[in-house]
């Protein structure tokens, strides 16, 4: 009989690891109702026998909870912040998440009442926990996504794409909007007349030219790191005999370190770019991999 108690309060172990504990308080009862005496053994394997059918159905309520429903939590949150939903409609993006918080503070809630009762809230406790941790990664990961990747894209598909853009006539005032640009034919890169200004990282700039004696530039061509001085200009495709368009740049932390490159360009070329304008030179301004 003490063997059949101790397999009895092993069964309960194993039992509470794979059933979130819920079978704790049973496993250890009817091992108690086995020591009474061997006249409640068909008691014991009765009960066995209901708590089975219980079990079973408990179990898959607790996949359904502990596994899918977290997954699918932050799968929602993390596209509700990364793409175009966040971009347009942040109040409407906010508002997904704090729906999908009410999930979590349900199982809380219900734990903390089973709790309260004596029975069993470990499963609920995990699910609220594994919830929660679902909309803050969702929330997190997605404004880091949508920050680094999908904000600059939107943010060009937003603005004007222009083509023919004579770089000898156009003024950059008059294409502030201009998201993407194909320039005309005989357009080309002057890298004889690029210039780099350093600031930790070396802000490389080239003018986009048409005539030789062009003095009014206000478009140009940048990069990070790509330039060695003067007239040494490796940025973007460059050395690409068919690009002649530009993707344009919208980093405001970047700008005025360009800025300060190109008002060094004037002064050593003697050129002027009172409205300049900054793209990163290339012949498919559709192909935003890399910017």
């Amino acid at each position: 009989q003490d063997s059949a108690v101790r397999a009895a309060g092993l069964q309960s172990f194993l039992s509470s690891i794979l059933y979130f504990g819920a079978s704790v308080p049973f496993g250890f009862q009817a091992a108690a109702k086995m020591q009474e005496g061997p006249g409640t053994d068909g008691a014991f394997f009765s009960e066995v026998a209901k708590r089975k059918g219980h079990r079973m159905r408990f179990n898959l309520t607790s996949a359904v909870l502990n596994v899918l429903f977290p997954w699918l939590t932050f799968v929602a949150v993390f596209a509700t912040m990364s793409f175009s939903i966040f971009y347009r409609w942040p109040g409407l993006a906010f508002l997904v998440v704090f729906l999908a918080l009410v999930a979590p503070m349900i199982c809380g809630a219900f734990a903390i009442r089973n709790e309260r009762r004596g029975a069993a809230p470990d499963w609920l406790k995990f699910s609220a926990i594994a919830l929660l941790v679902s909309v803050l990664a969702g929330l997190v990961l997605g404004l880091g996504n949508h920050s680094t990747n999908m904000k600059p894209f939107y943010d060009i598909d937003t603005l004007n794409e222009y083509e023919g853009v004579d770089p000898s006539k156009a003024k950059g005032q008059a294409l502030m909007d201009a998201g993407r640009i194909t320039f005309a034919p005989g357009s080309y890169l002057a890298t004889n007349m690029s210039m780099g200004f350093k600031n930790l990282d070396v802000y490389c700039v080239a003018p986009v030219m048409k005539t030789r004696d062009q003095k009014v530039v206000d478009f140009w061509a940048v990069g990070m790191n790509c330039c060695q001085g003067v007239g040494a200009f490796r940025c973007g495709d460059y050395a690409n005999g068919k690009a002649r368009s530009g993707l344009r740049l919208l980093k405001e932390d970047q700008r005025p370190f360009f800025r300060l490159a190109a008002q060094q360009a004037e002064a050593a070329f003697g050129i002027v770019a009172p409205h300049p304008l900054f793209f990163y030179w290339m012949q498919d301004p559709e192909n935003m991999s890399g910017f």
